[in-house]
């Protein structure tokens, strides 16, 4: 089934036209690329660092040597401190493939990834990724988040051409890698019910092949935590599918829209603040995503314990703000630049009385269809907790260096961070935000 997906993906994907997973993929690596990627008269350049380069860049050049591939000289970066996705090394990588007219073949994880991703975008050529750990859905993805001037921003550029993983690799690489990779892909269940609310009213229609790629092995996936964790290499298999089917319907759909919702944004405050950038190696994606996950599938408890079918739509029509007085609101929870981006992104999706009667209206009308749907995409906030700590995933905000209270104030910050239309918008507008973000924090809750 998943590899009749990443069939499926592929034939549709913008960039993508090779994707391999399995054990010993490192000794075919040569055999693959000399037929999806090689090109007469241009060597491949291997760019790694000193823990890749160990882990699987030294056979992949192997592979490559046997295969009768030509290769310039490896680009390896230091092991430590941990390499971080500063445009200034893109630019190193770039200089190199422009020197020896080469095509760049990243060997790594997220952040060498996307610095070959954007070397190689910038220079409008492919590239591929040999991936040597399951710790993000971005292997298959377009665009490249990346530090300039002290700023962290997603620059475009394609995805790979081709994307190869060997499970005994990941399943070697460390731990908490993989917790993270863990925590990215569990991010899909809240993700889903959030396109399900958009599409209702009509905003963001599901594209079904998208939202088969995504959707349609997300439970497998996650199903072995435990074998996970133990490194069991078979057991990487749902996950390291998961995360790039993640990626291939980023391609189909040409957004991120299928692959993450509110849970991503309470993420994206955070980088912004800098949580864990100090740390050796930094506190990963995965783990600030998988404590957002867990705040919104704990949101999302609260919202389906009501019935949103029963709401008096006129005294929801009679309540709605004002947009100055929405803005107001805006910039009293947010600052600076930041504060901007939140009025621009809000001022989107904000409606109207008459706007906001025909949105509201369409909900309760469609909920008794609406709310099994919902059911059916969503589960249990304990029981995704104890999964994340099945495979190491933080679960408590303190894990990653949180409070409650710094986790409950991000709650606005995130609906009012993008123009993309979640629960946390559909609470808002129908008068029950507030009341919800409290019964999460109240006691018996999930972190109380």
């Amino acid at each position: 089934m998943t590899n009749q997906a990443i069939a499926d993906g592929l034939r549709h994907a913008s960039d993508t036209r090779v994707i391999e997973v399995g054990r010993a993929i490192l000794s075919r690596t040569g055999e693959i690329l000399a037929r999806s990627l090689a090109q007469p008269g241009r060597p491949l350049l291997i760019v790694a660092d000193e823990r890749t380069w160990v882990a699987a860049g030294e056979a992949v050049a192997a592979s490559l040597q046997a295969a009768g591939l030509t290769q310039t000289e490896p680009l390896v970066f230091p092991g430590t401190p941990t390499l971080y996705a500063a445009y200034e090394h893109c630019e190193t990588i770039r200089e190199r493939l422009m020197e020896t007219n080469a095509l760049g073949v990243a060997v790594g994880a997220g952040t060498l990834n996307d610095l070959v991703k954007l070397a190689s975008g910038e220079l409008d050529q492919p590239y591929a990724v040999v991936g040597t750990a399951a710790s993000m859905d971005g292997y298959s993805g377009f665009g490249a988040p990346m530090s300039q001037g002290g700023v962290k921003i997603t620059m475009p550029c394609p995805a790979p051409a081709v994307v190869l993983f060997d499970l005994d690799v990941a399943a070697a690489a460390p731990k908490a890698m993989v917790a993270s990779g863990y925590g990215d892909l569990a991010a899909k269940i809240p993700a889903g019910a959030d396109w399900i609310l958009s599409d209702a009213i009509g905003l963001d229609p599901i594209d079904p092949l998208a939202w088969d790629l995504v959707q349609g092995g997300v439970a497998e996936a996650l199903s072995r935590p435990d074998a996970l964790a133990a490194g069991d290499a078979d057991a990487y298999e749902g996950l390291v599918e998961g995360l790039l089917l993640s990626g291939l319907a980023m391609q189909v759909y040409k957004g991120t829209r299928p692959a993450s919702g509110a849970e991503h944004y309470f993420s994206h405050l955070w980088e912004l603040d800098h949580l864990g950038a100090d740390l050796d190696p930094p506190l990963s994606h995965g783990y600030k995503v998988a404590i957002g996950t867990l705040a919104m599938t704990a949101f999302y408890e609260r919202f389906m314990a009501r019935d949103l079918a029963a709401i008096d739509v006129d005294a929801v029509v009679a309540a709605w703000p004002t947009w100055d007085a929405v803005e107001a609101d805006i910039r009293s929870k947010l600052t600076g630049p930041l504060a901007e981006k939140g009025v621009r992104e809000t001022r989107e999706k904000y409606v109207d009385a008459a706007g906001l009667r025909t949105r509201v209206q369409t909900l309760v009308d469609g909920w008794p269809s609406l709310r099994p749907r919902l059911v059916d995409q969503l589960m249990p906030a304990r029981d995704l907790q104890r999964m994340l700590a099945a495979a190491g995933t933080p679960t408590r905000p303190e894990d990653i260096g949180l409070t409650l209270a710094e986790l409950k104030d991000t709650f606005p910050k995130a609906m009012y961070y993008r123009s993309r239309y979640t629960v946390l918008d559909v609470t808002r507008e129908i008068g029950w935000f507030d009341e919800l973000v409290d019964e999460v924090f109240a006691p018996g809750g999930l972190w109380t």
